[in-house]
Parts: structure tokens; C-alpha cells; sequence
């Protein structure tokens, strides 16, 4: 077979680069000047061979990016590291622009002088397009999901916020008509404030549902924690449930957080008694199991309380079941469910180091349980539990009170003033300036989310002007400014016993400044 001389393998060469019509193949000269032009980057860039040969790159460009020096960079990093490559804005002919990947290497002859370059341009605009419009559509599908979300969130706490409050007016409504009759009402009383509280850890919850949460895990007598909740259960799920407990006369305690895992127990009844569209028997069961068998490979061996919420309601189909513990994941109505709840207990159960399992079947039920480890120390009562400590008061303070509610503001003077204290009250920072300029305080309790300025910006400016001065921050948010972390904090709803303990471990001294005028002093 007779071997190809060199120039007939130079025509074939120059006969493929030319029959190449997806790509601009081009040479140029170490300066940047065009010395050859292929087929594809006539039609690539719209120039005829005889209109670009001999002239610079550079037109390739726009004109911000020849000012900014963009093609001469492209040359020198060829030139100094053998290849360059990039995406870019190109221009054509008829002054169109078009998405370029573009290839510039450059050409040295054996002594390693620099020849020229080669460069390959490939329109890449079509796939740009392509990947801009699939990211856009991500982006609305996202949107959607996440409005959707919010949407369920929203109207679910509203739904379950719905339940306690009707619990808290119905007592305290029940509270005034036996109080005009001079009835006993400290069991309605009893009844609002544990609902209240419920509301609160609900509350703490949304807001830490992002974050871990730290539980105060401890001995939890579970039987007494289910009696403790039977009326607030009953005025929650309402007449048409008949609730069941299924408990020994005696069972081990719990390893677990007794304020959450009311919360929890809650939840799971709210559930069922959905489910049961409001008429129907709600069963509490508890039992101590030893392992194994275990029901989840997950779990620990050893003994675990198992505590189960069963309903008579609808039940739930396998799809439905495998995602039921997916946050935001609800099969209620719009307003009915936060599609938290089961999430929530999720996460609870396994911070306590157990877990949940949940059994249905349509039509006849669904049973959740709560696999909490055993604690092997005597339970601890819930009445001891729940008892706030008395605190000595100590000596009267003068105290100024800072909130932009006048509702949360007449509360907290009112707590503070029963303690034996002098209060002042400013319904803004600037107001509690002008007050902190006229006279002695010894503690400032302020509110953290107010306009103009927050609890914690008044803070930093009082120990500017006044160093020393104590100020506690309360607030209903999950978390402060990082640089407010280290002021004491009493967190909202609180009870005067807290507030009670804060003062008195906070406490103040005088400034030495004249007296407030008791003209601001608030009315008790």
C-alpha cells in the first residue's frame, strides 16, 4: 500500500476541518489576527472568509468585554499555559449575541516557538436556554410547594391553637358565671392555664422545629401524667369522644421530657379524633415491653414504656402510611392540620432515644405508639413537677418595664408590682431612654420584638450610657441576635413565679442619679 505524502495528508486535513459545519475551527497568529476560516465558523459567526481574514478576533466580543481586555487575557493564558477555555457572550456579524464555549490552544513549532493558536467555537446557546428554563420551572415548582407548605402550616396552627383557646374561653368563661355565684372556680382555672401552657410548648416547638431542641429528659410516671390530662383531653376532643385508658395498676417510669410528651400525646389524639370525624372511642394504652423482638432495627435493646393512641377512624392505605411522619405532610383539609404533628412526635421520640410506630388499616383504625427507653429510678410526680418554687422577692427594686403591647405591659408591672417592686412602664426604647435620663433604676425588663428599636438594641445602648445596669430580655422567639445570647432572657408566655426568679438572681443596684418622678410610675 503506497504511504500518503504530506501535502496530500495536509488536503485531507484541511478538507475535514472545512467540512465541519457545528464548530468555528479557525487559526490565528500570535497576535490574534484571523488566518484561516472553516465553513462552520462562516456560518457560526455570519463572516465570509474573505470578509475576516486578516483582521483581529477581537470583533468576536462585545464591547465591554474588548474594554475590559478580555480577548488579550484569552491569548496570554493560552500562550503561557498551553490551552485556554471558557463560556462567554460572542457577537456575530449582524450584531447578534449567542452563547459560546470556546477552546483556544496555542501552536508551537519543535524549538517551542509560539506559531499561532487554534481556536474552536461551539454555540451553546440552545442549551443555555434549555437549562435556564428547567431551572426556572424548579424554581416555580419549589415555590409552589413552599407556599403550599406555609399554607398548611398556617391554617393547621391556627386549627390547633383553635382547640386550646376553645378550651381557655370555655373555662374562663364557665370561671366568671360560677364566680358571680360564688362557686369554687379553681377547677376551670386549672383547666385555662393547662391549656395555656400546652399552647406554649406548641409554640416552642414551631419554633424549633428547624433546629434540635433540648429536652429536660427525666422520670416520667406516665399513668399519672395520662390522669393529669383526662379533663384538658376531654374539653379538647370534645362530648362526642369517649376516651378509654388501658393502663396496669402500676408500670415503670419513662425516660423522657414530661412537657413534650403531653404535647405529644396530644397531638396523637387530635389525630385520631379527626380521624373518627369527631364521634368515636379514643384508647390510651401503656405497657412495659421487653426486648426483644424489637420493632425497629433502629432501636436499642432493653425495656421501653410503650405508650399507644388508638382510634376507630378511617384509617390509612400503605402510600398514605409510608409518608405520614413527613413534615407538613397532612391528609386533612386546608386549616385542619399543620401536617407537623406527627413529625414533631417523630423527632421527640427519638431525641428521648425510642422511637414511633404507627399500625392501620382502611376502615378499621389506625394505632400510633410511642416507644419511650425505661428508666429504671422511681418516677417522679407530675404534681412536683409542674409545683413552682416560692422565691424570696428580697429587697423592692425600681424596675422599668418595656413593651409595645399595653396588654403584655400591664401584665408584667402587674407580676412585678405583686412582688413588692416599683415599676415604671415605657411602651417603646425611646420612651425607656427618656425615662433612664430622669432617674434611679435598678432593672430593666424589656420586650425583644418592637419597632424602631429591638429589646436587644436598647440593651447595647444602656450599657453604652449607663454600664452596669441590668436589663433582662423577653421574647417569644426561638433565638436572639448572636451578639444578645449572653443577656439573661425569660421566654414568652411566663409565669410570675419565673419572672419572680430571673429579678431575683438578676437584681440591680441603684444608679446615682435623682429619683423618677412618680408621675410615670404605674398605677397599682
Amino acid at each position: 500500500m503506497k504511504k500518503a505524502v504530506p501535502d496530500q495528508l495536509e488536503n485531507r486535513f484541511e478538507l475535514l476541518v472545512q467540512s465541519v459545519t457545528d464548530y468555528a475551527i479557525y487559526m490565528l497568529d500570535p497576535t490574534g489576527t484571523v488566518t484561516s476560516w472553516n465553513a462552520g465558523a462562516e456560518r457560526l459567526k455570519g463572516y465570509r472568509e474573505q470578509e475576516i481574514i486578516g483582521h483581529n478576533f477581537s470583533r468576536f466580543y462585545s464591547e465591554e468585554d474588548r474594554l475590559a481586555g478580555v480577548p488579550s487575557r484569552a491569548l496570554e493564558t493560552a500562550a503561557r499555559e498551553g490551552r485556554f477555555e471558557a463560556e462567554g457572550w460572542r457577537m456575530r456579524k449582524d450584531g447578534s449575541r449567542f452563547w459560546a464555549s470556546v477552546v483556544i490552544d496555542a501552536i508551537r513549532n519543535p524549538e517551542g516557538e509560539l506559531l499561532g493558536f487554534a481556536k474552536v467555537t461551539r454555540d451553546l446557546t440552545e442549551r443555555r436556554e434549555a437549562q435556564q428554563a428547567l431551572e426556572e420551572a424548579r424554581d416555580a415548582i419549589f415555590q409552589t410547594q413552599k407556599m403550599e407548605a406555609i399554607g398548611k402550616l398556617t391554617g393547621g396552627v391556627a386549627h390547633d391553637f383553635n382547640n386550646l383557646l376553645a378550651v381557655i374561653v370555655g373555662s374562663l368563661d364557665l370561671a366568671r358565671q360560677r364566680l358571680a355565684t360564688g362557686a369554687d372556680i379553681s377547677r376551670y382555672i386549672d383547666n385555662a392555664m393547662a391549656a395555656a401552657e400546652r399552647g406554649a410548648m406548641l409554640t416552642q416547638r414551631m419554633l424549633a422545629f428547624a433546629r434540635k431542641q433540648e429536652l429536660k429528659l427525666q422520670s416520667v410516671d406516665c399513668i399519672a401524667l395520662v390522669r393529669d390530662m383526662a379533663e384538658l383531653l376531654k374539653a379538647t376532643l370534645g362530648t362526642g369522644i369517649t376516651i378509654e385508658t388501658r393502663f396496669p395498676l402500676s408500670m415503670a417510669s419513662a425516660h423522657a421530657d414530661p412537657g413534650q410528651l403531653e404535647l405529644a400525646l396530644l397531638n396523637l389524639a387530635v389525630n385520631a379524633r379527626d380521624a373518627m370525624r369527631s364521634v368515636g372511642r379514643l384508647i390510651l394504652e401503656g405497657v412495659e415491653v421487653s426486648m426483644p423482638p424489637l420493632p425497629r432495627s433502629d432501636l436499642a435493646p432493653g425495656p421501653y414504656i410503650r405508650l399507644s393512641v388508638i382510634d376507630e377512624g378511617d384509617g390509612m392505605d400503605p402510600a398514605t402510611l409510608a409518608r405520614a411522619t413527613e413534615p407538613f405532610f397532612t391528609t386533612k383539609g386546608v386549616g385542619k392540620g399543620t401536617g407537623l404533628g406527627l413529625s414533631m412526635v417523630h423527632g421527640f421520640a427519638e431525641q428521648c432515644g425510642g422511637a414511633i410506630t404507627i399500625a392501620s388499616e382502611v376502615g378499621k383504625g389506625t394505632t400510633v405508639s410511642l416507644w419511650l427507653p425505661m428508666t429504671a429510678s422511681h418516677a417522679q410526680s407530675i404534681e412536683e413537677n409542674d409545683a413552682e418554687p416560692a422565691w424570696e422577692t428580697g429587697e423592692p427594686l425600681v424596675i422599668l418595664a418595656v413593651d409595645d403591647d399595653d396588654l403584655v405591659l400591664t401584665n408584667t408591672a402587674g407580676m412585678l408590682e405583686d412582688l413588692g417592686h416599683t415599676v415604671f412602664q415605657a411602651s417603646s426604647a425611646a420612651d425607656a431612654l427618656r425615662i433612664l435620663e430622669q432617674g434611679t433604676i435598678n432593672l430593666v425588663i424589656t420586650d425583644h420584638a418592637m419597632p424602631g428599636m429591638t429589646g436587644a438594641q436598647l440593651a447595647d445602648v444602656i450599657e453604652e450610657k449607663l454600664p452596669g445596669l441590668p436589663v433582662i430580655i423577653i421574647t417569644g422567639f426561638a433565638e436572639l441576635p448572636p451578639h444578645a445570647t449572653s443577656r439573661p432572657r425569660l421566654d414568652k408566655p411566663f409565669k410570675q413565679a419565673a419572672l419572680a426568679r430571673i429579678v431575683s438572681t438578676i437584681g440591680g443596684r441603684p444608679m446615682p442619679d435623682s429619683p423618677v418622678s412618680d408621675s410615670r410610675r404605674s398605677k397599682g
